[in-house]
């Protein structure tokens, strides 16, 4: 039987402020790349192949996040958990719609929801600050990743 430890970086109230908020992101990045993909099928309109494949590289960059989100908080000897209930119980973001999406539509909704992600991120960041910085650095990156898609998307409704 293989011996279990629980060595880690961090302990105590570091340890367990940083989880906490690095499962909180994880969630809402998981719950990003499911709403993006579900706009990306559902997208209809004149910028239906732009927006299409644009939202392809959101949704990788969320998947990616989500993924390193959830190895930190391994590192940190908890469990991640990124189960579709989970999820669906506690994710900040709000639903998309049914049916088909407009391609400005789908546009709009996915800035929401990246304003939204982007927010909590920020939150986090802050609070790692306090708690762990290495944790800290790897949300700045990818808070900076998700804005400029933010940027880039939001470019199209101007």
């Amino acid at each position: 039987m293989a011996t279990q430890t629980t060595a880690t970086v961090l302990t105590g109230q570091n340890q367990q402020k940083t989880v906490e908020s690095l499962q909180r992101n994880l969630l809402d990045l998981l719950n990003l790349g499911l709403q993006l993909k579900q706009v990306h099928w559902n997208l209809r309109g004149p910028h239906f192949r732009p927006v299409h494949l644009q939202l392809d590289e959101i949704v990788a960059d969320a998947r990616d996040a989500s993924d390193e989100v959830a190895e930190r908080i391994a590192t940190l000897g908890e469990p991640a958990d990124g189960r579709a209930a989970t999820i669906a119980e506690n994710s900040t973001l709000d639903a998309v719609p049914e049916g088909l999406i407009r391609d400005e539509d789908g546009v709009s909704l996915m800035c929401d929801r990246l304003v939204a992600v982007s927010s909590r991120l920020r939150a986090a960041i802050d609070t790692t600050d306090k708690t762990d910085q290495v944790t800290q650095d790897l949300l700045i990156g990818i808070c900076g990743k998700l804005e400029k898609h933010m940027w880039m998307l939001r470019s199209q409704l101007e």
